[in-house]
């Protein structure tokens, strides 16, 4: 792989990862309500989950769900689902809990863990992961699968760089935000209401 081919491999990369979507919306949220901790720990979990998808593109897994429209579509609606789930607790959130302290060791491994199974639970990713990396490993390469782990992982870093530091950045608003329990209750009710959203279409949406 060339210079030049990694340099377009980085560029294009970030173009994908700035687009909002699913996980930005989940970073921002969880970043407004608990501050950049939580951000960056929702952050680190979407990132986590990519290597998990970078496993199955090199295993060459990602084609199943190419293959089988069943899979894809049962995969699908469990990412809806989950995502539909974090949105209703976020429009059931009520004053009195945002006077809760930021969360703690154990409460950011658990934003972590959301964040990785929110991406997990995501085909499209894995189609995506599927359809994109190889792009850039040449035909003649001599380890196409480790190059193709390679790119992976630098995606997910180069992710975790972008999304961590959406997520720091939004949490700075968090302590503002905190003191008007009326504003950050409309905060959480709106992302509630717009993963709600992500979550239906993600459902319906039954192209690949």
């Amino acid at each position: 792989m060339s210079g030049t081919q990694f340099i377009l491999f980085l560029v294009t990369s970030l173009v994908v990862i700035v687009t909002p979507g699913q996980d930005m919306i989940l970073v921002m949220s969880r970043s407004l309500a608990r501050g950049s901790s939580a951000g960056v720990a929702t952050a680190g979990g979407i990132s986590a989950g990519l290597l998990g998808h970078t496993a199955l593109a090199a295993l060459g897994l990602g084609s199943l769900l190419m293959a089988s429209a069943t899979l894809f579509v049962v995969l699908k609606l469990v990412g809806a689902a989950y995502l539909v789930y974090l949105g209703v607790r976020l429009l059931r959130t009520r004053a009195a809990a945002l006077e809760l302290s930021e969360a703690g060791t154990a409460s950011l491994a658990k934003l972590f863990a959301e964040g990785a199974l929110s991406n997990l639970s995501n085909p499209k990713v894995t189609i995506f992961y599927l359809a994109f990396l190889p792009q850039f490993v040449p035909g003649d390469a001599q380890h196409p699968t480790l190059l193709i782990v390679l790119l992976g992982v630098a995606f997910s870093l180069l992710t975790f760089a972008v999304k961590g530091l959406v997520g720091y950045s939004s949490g700075a608003l968090s302590a503002w935000l905190r003191a008007r329990p009326t504003a950050l209750t409309r905060v959480y009710r709106m992302s509630g209401a717009i993963m709600v959203g992500l979550g239906v279409k993600l459902a319906f949406d039954r192209r690949p």
